[in-house]
């Protein structure tokens, strides 16, 4: 009889029956216990100061949620300031089979970066770091997260600060002209409204009492309804007239 083998063997049992007790014990997905059991899946060098690293995140989505068979941004908006970084918006979206099931379940977010709300080490570079938060955002919502990803944080800068100051120097609404046109952060957002909600971008902008051949003709008062219509929407998706659905990506030709 050999003593060491077979305690070899009790081990290696006992082994297995802890990892199929570990396994029967992951919760029920977006249960109260699911954020805890998802962040002890996190190693150490996943996490700054707690928040875990897009890196991490996609590890340990893969992990828990299926493979990733998608991940790319959808759309991309770069600063047209030629005076500095600017800001740059991106929707990212992640496509994951979901618990490699064969079912495909897809998660996007938005991100946008400016010298207010990101360190000047990213903040030299948008786009890329607006891929990245958005990618981290989208990983997140579906990973049911409570927390921030670590690059949605700004450690060095006062972003409430910044963010006053802006509104405090910004004009008010009387001082803009009456005829001033449509803002590029304006139609940005419009687009990702449209874009999110499935809504012909012409067709909307035109369902009223205008006649815009192309939303540069627009002006900043009646954006501002527009983007409230939008808003409108997102709460209410029943208020969408069938006439303006069906978003169409070559909208600016």
């Amino acid at each position: 009889m050999n003593l060491d083998k077979d305690l070899f063997d009790v081990e290696n049992m006992e082994e297995e029956v802890e990892t199929k007790e570990v396994e029967m014990t992951m919760p029920a997905y977006g249960s109260q216990e699911w954020n805890d059991y998802v962040m002890d899946k996190f190693d150490r060098k996943d996490l700054i100061d707690g928040n875990p690293t897009c890196a991490g995140l996609r590890r340990v989505a893969e992990d828990v949620l299926g493979d990733i068979v998608s991940s790319r941004p959808s759309q991309v908006f770069p600063s047209t300031d030629t005076n500095g970084p600017g800001r740059a918006t991106v929707v990212f979206e992640v496509v994951i089979n979901w618990m490699n099931s064969g079912e495909y379940r897809i998660f996007r977010e938005v991100a946008d970066v400016w010298h207010g709300n990101t360190d000047d080490l990213f903040c030299a570079h948008p786009v890329a770091t607006a891929s990245t938060r958005a990618e981290g955002r989208a990983l997140r919502k579906a990973l049911k997260l409570r927390c921030l990803a670590a690059e949605e944080l700004a450690k060095n800068k006062d972003i409430v600060g910044i963010v006053k100051e802006s509104v405090r120097k910004a004009p008010t609404s009387g001082e803009y002209e009456a005829g001033q046109k449509i803002s590029t952060q304006q139609v940005q957002f419009i687009d990702t409204k449209c874009n999110q909600l499935n809504i012909d971008v012409l067709s909307f902008i035109n369902m009223g009492s205008g006649n815009y051949p192309s939303i540069a003709d627009v002006t900043k008062d009646s954006a501002k309804k527009m983007i409230k219509v939008l808003n409108d929407y997102q709460n209410d998706g029943s208020l969408i007239q069938d006439t303006i659905k069906g978003y169409k990506t070559n909208w600016r030709l």
